[in-house]
């Protein structure tokens, strides 16, 4: 393991930019497109991000973060090396049976408020927390043991985001669903690598969230009342949380 391996080293965290789950004729979620206001999303990043300057790039490998990726790096200087990483892949949500729009949208939108319960999952058929969150730090964790960057922009998913927050601020699943991470925002987090307590390779002595959900086209989120799902579902939860039948699949 070289010097390279360790010290301080830096990850812009993003989530990609809006997209429309209900559009005509889109048969799977995972290969859905940017629309155009994720492009402008991606492109109000692209500009505060210009003065950066990143080692590497990385997507989860679906389109929406690949496609927000580079529109971020049109606007940079220094084209850096990209590369996917299927361990930052969204939550696998299996399938659910809802009565409504607003029943689907509700699943989704309060899922996480119970992600440290015992065998909760992303949707009642979904992947686990604790397995999606296992799978997310040990991608994450390798990537950051790397010796060949110190900066780093990642372009990924909501969930995946507040797990990686989760972990960085040492409260794992329990602080998950305090983390909104609006469509394109941006995190900042700061990662100090040491050596290994057994001398065998680097690892994370530290984590400080510089910057959290950060939104460049609208820094004080004036505009941005509702939450991120919300917004995608065009739904209002902000008074009342909605009942859920007991039975739904």
């Amino acid at each position: 393991m070289t010097d390279g391996a360790f010290g301080r080293r830096r990850v812009y965290l993003m989530r990609h930019g809006h997209v429309d789950y209900f559009q005509p004729g889109l048969s799977d979620p995972r290969v859905v497109d940017l629309t155009d206001e994720g492009r402008a999303q991606a492109e109000a990043a692209a500009a505060a991000l210009a003065p950066a300057r990143f080692d590497i790039a990385a997507h989860s490998g679906l389109p929406r973060t690949r496609q927000t990726l580079e529109i971020v790096l049109e606007a940079n200087a220094k084209r850096p090396a990209v590369e996917p990483l299927p361990d930052l892949e969204e939550l696998r949500s299996g399938t659910v049976m809802a009565e409504s729009r607003e029943e689907l949208a509700a699943w989704l939108a309060f899922c996480f408020d119970d992600a440290a319960d015992q065998d909760a999952s992303f949707l009642p058929t979904g992947e686990r927390f604790v397995d999606a969150e296992a799978r997310i730090v040990s991608g994450l964790s390798a990537f950051l043991r790397r010796p060949d960057w110190k900066v780093a922009l990642i372009v990924a998913h909501e969930g995946v985001n507040r797990i990686i927050l989760g972990w960085a601020c040492g409260g794992g699943l329990a602080t998950i669903g305090a983390f909104e991470q609006d469509l394109g925002c941006i995190n900042v987090i700061d990662f100090d690598m040491t050596p290994a307590i057994d001398g065998d390779g680097a690892m994370v002595e530290r984590a400080v969230i510089k910057a959290l959900n950060v939104t460049p086209y609208d820094y004080v989120k004036h505009g941005l009342q509702r939450t991120s799902l919300e917004h995608l579902f065009d739904i209002d939860f902000g008074r009342a949380r909605p009942r859920r039948r007991p039975d739904a699949r």
